[in-house]
């Protein structure tokens, strides 16, 4: 496995942009130049990755562009907020950290490597499935306050259900990871790995 040093990559990617620096109330006018600025500095970031070659060149590239995303995602966090936007924010770093893993995965081969596809799948839905059911209980709990006590059970239903909903999306996720590890074994030892995976995580 290629290693590459994160003083590297953090020199490629050196990005300057941070959303606490926006402004609580931004105008339209502040908004596109922050965007403006996102540009420059994601050109900037990608231009660097030139100097590394392979796939140290294709890691920088997708951390140069989730790192845009997020900041782009940030930036309409702040312009205009909403349950939404900070649910996007959410999702655009699991992107971005799945980007990132994927193509780290591409050092390695055989079950090694489908073992660390299926992992960076894995940390993407864990991130995502709490990002969803942070927003349905916060949807819920909004609704809840303009409405009756019949409205509040019903709000706290939903909320439950999405909790509920993320834990299984979660469990069929990480189920996946170690049947993937069970394939590096054969016979009975497999068959053994995959009865205590199923037993696991309840499959």
């Amino acid at each position: 496995m290629k290693q590459l040093s994160i003083s590297a990559i953090s020199l490629a990617i050196g990005f300057a942009f941070s959303a606490s620096a926006m402004a609580e109330q931004m105008s339209k006018r502040e908004y596109n130049s922050f965007e403006k600025n996102i540009n420059a500095e994601y050109s900037s970031a990608k231009k660097g990755c030139d100097s590394l070659a392979g796939n140290a060149n294709d890691i920088c590239v997708a951390d140069a562009k989730g790192r845009k995303n997020v900041a782009k995602a940030e930036l309409e966090d702040k312009y205009k907020p909403t349950v939404k936007t900070r649910y996007e924010v959410r999702v655009a770093r699991a992107d971005a950290d799945y980007a990132v893993a994927i193509e780290k995965c591409d050092d390695l081969a055989g079950n090694d490597k489908d073992v660390c596809v299926k992992e960076a799948k894995a940390a993407k839905v864990h991130t995502v499935a709490d990002a969803k059911a942070q927003m349905k209980t916060s949807k819920a709990d909004a609704d809840a306050l303009e409405k009756s006590a019949d409205a509040n059970e019903k709000a706290m239903k939903k909320a439950v259900d999405a909790h509920n909903d993320a834990a299984v999306d979660k469990l069929d996720a990480d189920y996946a990871v170690a049947k993937e590890k069970c394939d590096a074994l054969a016979g009975s030892a497999r068959n053994q790995c995959v009865i205590d995976a199923k037993s696991r995580f309840n499959q």
